[in-house]
């Protein structure tokens, strides 16, 4: 291997080296001046071939040029534009325009150093302005594949996100570490932020690099590393126990973590949406239902791996290689800890923001653009099926002592499972359903009416109960399923009524004086009668005091921009 470039050293009669970046087992990255554009600053990207001598050399440099072609398509104002590709001295360079910010690491060890990481208004920010990014390099048939917070860069003169080291360049630097071999791209990318189909297998699909970009938010929202936030005894992601977030949001980042493609967002164009809904807080209970059954209820079919070759990738409705039992019920592990935590108090306090009463509440945010309602036809049923009769399940909800209850079961689609609890008038309640197939429930009153129309057909619901009595949760499956598992947390909350207070009775402030009923005669010289002085009672004033809803400002310290740059 041969060693770094020196600084000052230049290449091509044209760029001039400054220093060296960042060096990797791929290769290394220098930050130069392209003195032939006013000495604006790039990004030399060295590749390392192992083998430099006879047919291995004309191999790499032809790979390298293929490679090359592909990084060319992209152009994208939050990609670094390719600029070219040279040989100098048996070296190998591509050219980049230099992104001047700071990593997405960086940024979260200067947080961490404070006590601090990032917020969930940071990270929806930061996760809807890389969709329309991948949504664009996904049309051109190319995966990331190396999303991390070391591949993200805050750009300093826009504030935007930078998507940077392509996992394609890390493929390009293994195959011409090995050109006489069969390498495949298994090992390109990121250990705990790769799913599974790309560290086993070595395909991608769009929703590949989703994945990766939900581990990025959750590793940014709890300042813990991914080791740290995945049970590899039961293959689920325990991220919810380290933050909280709007129970909507961690839906969505759940969902983008299951370890089966075919369960994932399919797109960047079927997530955005969504994620446009949570920040507008418009999205109802009803709609959200709509969207997760338009996921679970989406046919399958073959998913196409994702071609390196420039040939556009159309998303298709997946099934993957992965999809088995050990995946089933991932998200819902994840949630467990509300109930562990007393989180139900914190998820109260989030949808009272949104939901108050959903026949008088008026939405003033501007009205979202949902996809299509998308029909999923019925099962055609058979003899067989006509014969089933359906079963009716009934269970008693245990709650423990925060006043929730938990239940994991698996529901057929023949079923009804009823879970019956006592609740008082003004208690308020939470149903959350948590599943990677199609099971809803509905809430019915001691009567077996529906609470309101919007606790039925959903998996999340929230409200007050209207009368003391026995209450019903009944759980079914969607048309087509046929056996699903599910986790089923319900929290009761005895809400706090106000104490009235008394109002103090107006004190008179006309008080008469009095006057004195005669004056004596016998004083020589008569005086003046002094008037009478009055006594001013001062009215009651109110008292400002600030209670904790008064908004506190806290200055924001911008950190000082480094030159952090990508690694391979």
């Amino acid at each position: 291997m041969q060693p770094p470039l020196t600084t000052g050293t230049i290449l091509q009669n044209r760029y001039r080296i400054i220093n060296t970046l960042a060096q990797g087992g791929f290769g290394r990255t220098y930050l130069a001046e392209d003195q032939r554009r006013f000495h604006e600053s790039c990004a030399l990207k060295e590749l390392i071939p192992t083998a430099t001598g006879g047919d291995s050399w004309q191999k790499a440099q032809d790979l390298f040029l293929r490679e090359a072609e592909i990084l060319y398509q992209i152009k994208h104002s939050q990609v670094p534009q390719f600029r070219e590709r040279f040989e100098e001295d048996q070296r190998l360079f591509l050219v980049q325009d230099y992104i001047q910010g700071k990593t997405y690491r960086t940024l979260l060890d200067e947080r961490q150093a404070v006590g601090g990481a990032f917020t969930q208004t940071e990270i929806l920010h930061l996760i809807q302005s890389l969709l329309p990014v991948l949504g664009y390099i996904h049309s051109q048939g190319i995966i990331h594949r190396d999303i991390s917070p070391e591949n993200i860069i805050l750009r300093d003169r826009d504030r935007l996100p930078v998507l940077i080291d392509f996992g394609v360049v890390k493929e390009l630097a293994s195959r011409l570490q090995n050109p006489n071999g069969t390498v495949t791209n298994t090992y390109v990318g990121k250990l705990g932020y790769s799913p599974t189909e790309q560290m086993q297998t070595g395909q991608v699909f769009p929703n590949s690099d989703l994945y990766s970009l939900a581990v990025t938010a959750i590793v940014l929202l709890t300042g813990k590393e991914p080791q740290e936030l995945f049970d590899n005894q039961q293959l689920t992601w325990n991220w919810q126990r380290w933050v909280t977030v709007n129970p909507q949001f961690a839906q969505v980042l759940n969902r983008m973590l299951s370890s089966k493609p075919s369960n994932r967002y399919q797109s960047a164009a079927e997530l955005a949406p969504i994620l446009q809904s949570i920040e507008a807080g418009t999205s109802s209970n009803a709609e959200l239902s709509q969207i997760q059954t338009l996921a679970v209820g989406r046919p399958s079919g073959p998913m196409q791996p994702a071609s390196s070759r420039g040939n556009p990738v159309i998303p298709t409705p997946p099934t993957s290689v992965l999809d088995n039992s050990l995946a089933i019920g991932a998200i819902g592990a994840a949630v467990v800890i509300l109930a562990g935590f007393g989180s139900w108090a914190l998820v109260r306090s989030i949808r009272s923001q949104q939901i108050q009463t959903p026949s008088t509440t008026i939405s003033t945010a501007p009205p979202q653009t949902f996809p299509s309602p998308v029909v999923v036809p019925s099962a055609t049923p058979t003899p067989q099926d006509e014969e089933l009769p359906v079963e009716k399940r009934i269970k008693r909800l245990t709650f423990n002592s925060s006043n929730t209850a938990k239940v994991d079961d698996t529901l057929k689609s023949n079923e009804i499972v009823r879970y019956t609890f006592r609740g008082q008038a003004g208690q308020q309640i939470t149903v959350m359903l948590v599943q990677e197939s199609g099971v809803t429930f509905q809430v019915l009153t001691p009567s077996e009416e529906p609470v309101e129309n919007t606790a039925q057909n959903v998996s999340f619901y929230q409200g007050i109960l209207p009368s003391d009595g026995e209450y019903k949760i009944d759980l079914t499956t969607l048309p087509g399923i046929t056996e699903s598992d599910y986790s089923l947390y319900v929290g009761l909350t005895t809400l706090e009524q106000p104490i009235p207070t008394e109002t103090p009775s107006p004190i008179p402030t006309d008080i008469p004086t009095e006057t004195p009923s005669f004056i004596p005669t016998d004083i020589p010289t008569p005086t003046e009668t002094p008037s009478p002085i009055p006594t001013e009672i001062p009215s009651p004033s109110a008292t400002f005091t600030p209670d904790d809803d008064d908004d506190v400002r806290i200055p924001v310290i911008t950190p000082t921009p480094d030159s952090g740059q990508d690694n391979f």
